[in-house]
């Protein structure tokens, strides 16, 4: 039995691919905890309340523009400069959407705003996989659900952990719990480096952000995302100068 058949016979409802979909993310989730406990434990002692670090995992739902803005609040940065920041940290958002567009544009309104709202690395990379699978299943858009839903869950939890342990243990976040989602980020990202522009633009960012580290409140991370951009932008149009020439 081939793995498309197989779907067709073990997930054609939407209780089986729900499920399926929350099995499939469990390694992901398994990396963003700490990064949630870590958030939950840094919100606090910078600053922010009980309600308003819960409000920001529960509203916001960004890990790294969560950090971002934590981390711009805490020096007195504008609001205007932390907008703008994370408005580019989180065009990765808009790429993940128009993947999606395809496959999604036939579902009512209220579906379109949860995959958006739950729009996350870790659910685009469980919910493409699952969408390019070649079967004739109607009920994908469950197993997004399935795998965002326990995303949203244990970020909302993780944060509510960080915060508890964040006024037990106030050096929690010196741990070095972290480490375990930038290895989460690298496994989801490698095995989609499949074309040479991809390649550029993911050694040209890493590259640019070592190199303008120091730039204050946080423009480091503007800088190596255009940079990045631009580099696999050009990159791939001299490739299509070089097949239109042969």
């Amino acid at each position: 039995m081939t793995r498309s058949s197989s779907w067709e016979a073990s997930a054609s409802t939407p209780f089986s691919e729900f499920l399926a979909g929350s099995r499939a993310i469990v390694p992901l989730i398994v990396g963003a905890i700490p990064f949630g406990i870590i958030f939950g434990t840094l919100a606090t002692s910078s600053g922010l309340s009980l309600g308003g670090t819960l409000a920001m995992s529960a509203f916001v739902y960004a890990g790294a523009a969560q950090f971002i803005a934590l981390s711009l609040l805490a020096t007195g940065t504008s609001l205007p400069l932390i907008l703008l920041t994370i408005f580019v940290v989180n065009l990765r958002h808009l790429l993940y959407a128009m993947s999606l567009i395809p496959y999604v544009r036939h579902l009512a309104q209220h579906w379109k705003l949860l995959i958006g709202f739950w729009l996350t690395d870790e659910s685009f990379v469980v919910g493409i996989a699952r969408y390019n699978l070649n079967d004739s299943s109607p009920h994908k858009h469950w197993y997004y659900l399935g795998a965002a839903l326990l995303m949203y869950g244990n970020w909302q939890l993780c944060t509510l952990v960080g915060v508890l342990v964040g006024q037990v243990l106030p050096d929690a976040a010196s741990w070095g719990l972290d480490f375990a989602m930038c290895v989460t980020f690298i496994g989801m990202v490698v095995p989609y480096l499949i074309t040479q522009p991809m390649v550029v633009t993911v050694i040209v960012t890493g590259i640019v952000s070592v190199w303008v580290h120091s730039l204050p409140h946080q423009l480091s991370l503007i800088v190596a995302v255009l940079a990045g951009i631009l580099a696999g932008i050009a990159t791939e149009k001299i490739q299509s100068k070089r097949s239109h020439h042969e």
